[in-house]
């Protein structure tokens, strides 16, 4: 097995709980964040489930300390909690010491913001710099200068996918040598735009989710942001840093066969599970959970079972559960907050349930773990797979 790269701290702000350990205890206590919409006027607000941090606009304000007149989108400010948790956690005091990186994930960037100065920002030019906040590099920087960050910062926006793909690159970046430490993860918030083109691909559910169930009618949108610190082995030894767990295995492919939707086959699911497994030199037997994708819609959960018949079989596939009927699908945070649950998951051996399943799929005999399981993990697989057809999977490792 790849030793793989330290994972010193992590930091995570969700429906389910604004720190680690609170979103730990929601986890193990089933408990769901999906509502209604509070924070957004939308005429969708009382048809339509998400998974939404219960915290207005102006409280994150407050709670960063931000000036009144600030320009950080919702996505920002959320991004900016999560990242300064795994700081402190990692205890970095500091942070540009080492060679230091920052790869941020989104896919939202600062729509939040710019949608709702969109139709007066040619009357009032005091408006462009809410408009300039709209890209998603936008967010990276402002979290980089929170942190007081003067290293390499970068955006990854690959749909779903994407904070899987920050996590693979702060992770190879480490091994080559290129960088010491790297802060990875993606945050999105929630926004009208989002919301309503979800709505027009007709995939939200009109309930609450149910992955892997033959009912299953679609995903509930969510808004979340998770960081975690990667280390390499030096700075470990040098600092007798804790190892929360490792990133050993990570693949990436494409499935090149629909821009919102996946192979029936799963083929690059297939491949990005594959791939993983291979960098971490493990066979698929060593696997002891996987947190899958499961969004919930007709063609994810088909595309992603067959893909895991292909690697693991029909009667040796490993426990397995979706955690998005808590969270609700929070897009390019997606595979960020499942980082750190499958860390969760190792910490303190558990596999974590899938919610709201009755029925299982006809196309496969694969049932997810709907209670709470408590069993030894070594090793959580963990599948991210985004528009475009960019599939992703991360394997993470109890460290030695």
């Amino acid at each position: 097995m790849s030793r793989g790269i330290a994972i010193t701290g992590m930091g995570i702000i969700s429906a389910i709980g604004n720190t680690v350990e609170e979103n730990y205890v929601s986890l193990v206590n089933n408990k769901m964040g999906i509502t209604t919409i509070e924070n957004i006027s939308t005429v969708h607000s009382g048809e339509i489930k998400v998974g939404e941090i219960k915290k207005t606009n102006q409280q994150l304000v407050a709670e960063l300390e931000l000036s009144p007149d600030n320009n950080f989108s919702r996505t920002a400010m959320i991004g900016t909690i999560a990242a300064k948790q795994a700081i402190q956690e990692a205890q970095i005091s500091s942070i540009n010491e080492y060679k230091t990186g920052l790869i941020s994930a989104t896919s939202v960037g600062g729509m939040d913001m710019t949608e709702a100065h969109y139709y007066d920002y040619f009357e009032d030019e005091n408006l462009v710099k809410y408009i300039s906040c709209h890209e998603g590099g936008d967010v990276a920087h402002k979290i980089a200068d929170e942190l007081g960050l003067k290293g390499m910062v970068t955006t990854i926006s690959t749909a779903c996918s994407s904070a899987a793909n920050s996590i693979m690159l702060g992770a190879r970046l480490i091994q080559s040598g290129k960088l010491d430490r790297v802060i990875v993860g993606g945050t999105d918030a929630l926004a009208k735009f989002t919301i309503n083109g979800f709505k027009t691909l007709m995939i939200l559910s009109d309930g609450y989710n149910s992955p892997f169930d033959d009912n299953r009618k679609g995903l509930n949108l969510g808004e979340a942001a998770a960081y975690l610190v990667l280390e390499s082995d030096e700075i470990v030894k040098k600092e007798n840093k804790k190892v929360l767990a490792r990133v050993s295995g990570y693949g990436n492919a494409n499935d090149a066969f629909h821009q919102t939707a996946s192979s029936e086959n799963g083929d690059g699911a297939f491949l990005a599970m594959e791939k993983a497994l291979k960098v971490a030199n493990l066979k698929p037997e060593q696997i002891d959970y996987i947190n899958v994708h499961g969004t919930a819609t007709p063609n994810n959960d088909l595309s992603e079972g067959r893909a895991i018949v292909r690697i693991f079989g029909e009667e040796k596939a490993p426990d397995f559960s979706s955690t998005k009927p808590l969270t609700g699908h929070t897009l390019a945070a997606a595979a960020a907050i499942e980082a750190v649950y499958s860390v969760l998951a190792i910490q303190n051996n558990v596999v974590f349930p899938n919610l709201n399943f009755q029925t299982p799929m006809q196309e496969f005999n694969l049932i997810p773990q709907t209670t709470l399981k408590h069993k030894n993990i070594e090793h959580v697989l963990s599948n991210s797979f985004g528009f475009g057809g960019n599939c992703s999977t991360l394997i993470f490792s109890k460290s030695e």
